[in-house]
């Protein structure tokens, strides 16, 4: 296993309870983002919803730039994007997407090719 399902469910459920949360992210995510749509993404973003995607996609963060005139959804992975340190999550966060990727990591150097 990836992730520890119960403490990844209470982080869940402490996100939902701080919504709407202040986000950022990475050069990578808005190069993907501009690729599919054509426009410009500023690094700051809100996420608004949250969704746990089970062992093999992890927690996944609906994305808000207050663009009024696209109806698309942005769904990135949390661990492409940053938090705050204002936010009383962030540490957890930290935690939860350090955790995940060293795991993910593991799996990569195990698997026969």
């Amino acid at each position: 296993m990836i992730d520890d399902l119960e403490k990844s469910m209470a982080l869940v459920q402490r996100m939902q309870a701080a919504f709407p949360m202040q986000a950022f992210t990475t050069k990578r995510v808005r190069g993907a983002l501009r690729q599919d749509s054509k426009r410009d993404f500023p690094r700051e973003c809100n996420v608004t919803e949250i969704r746990y995607m089970g062992d093999e996609g992890g927690i996944m963060c609906f994305l808000n730039f207050d663009f009024f005139d696209t109806p698309n959804v942005h769904i990135v992975s949390i661990t492409h994007l940053q938090f705050g340190r204002k936010n009383p999550l962030s540490r957890e966060i930290k935690a939860y997407c350090k955790h995940r990727i060293k795991r993910l990591r593991k799996l990569q150097d195990a698997a026969p090719f």
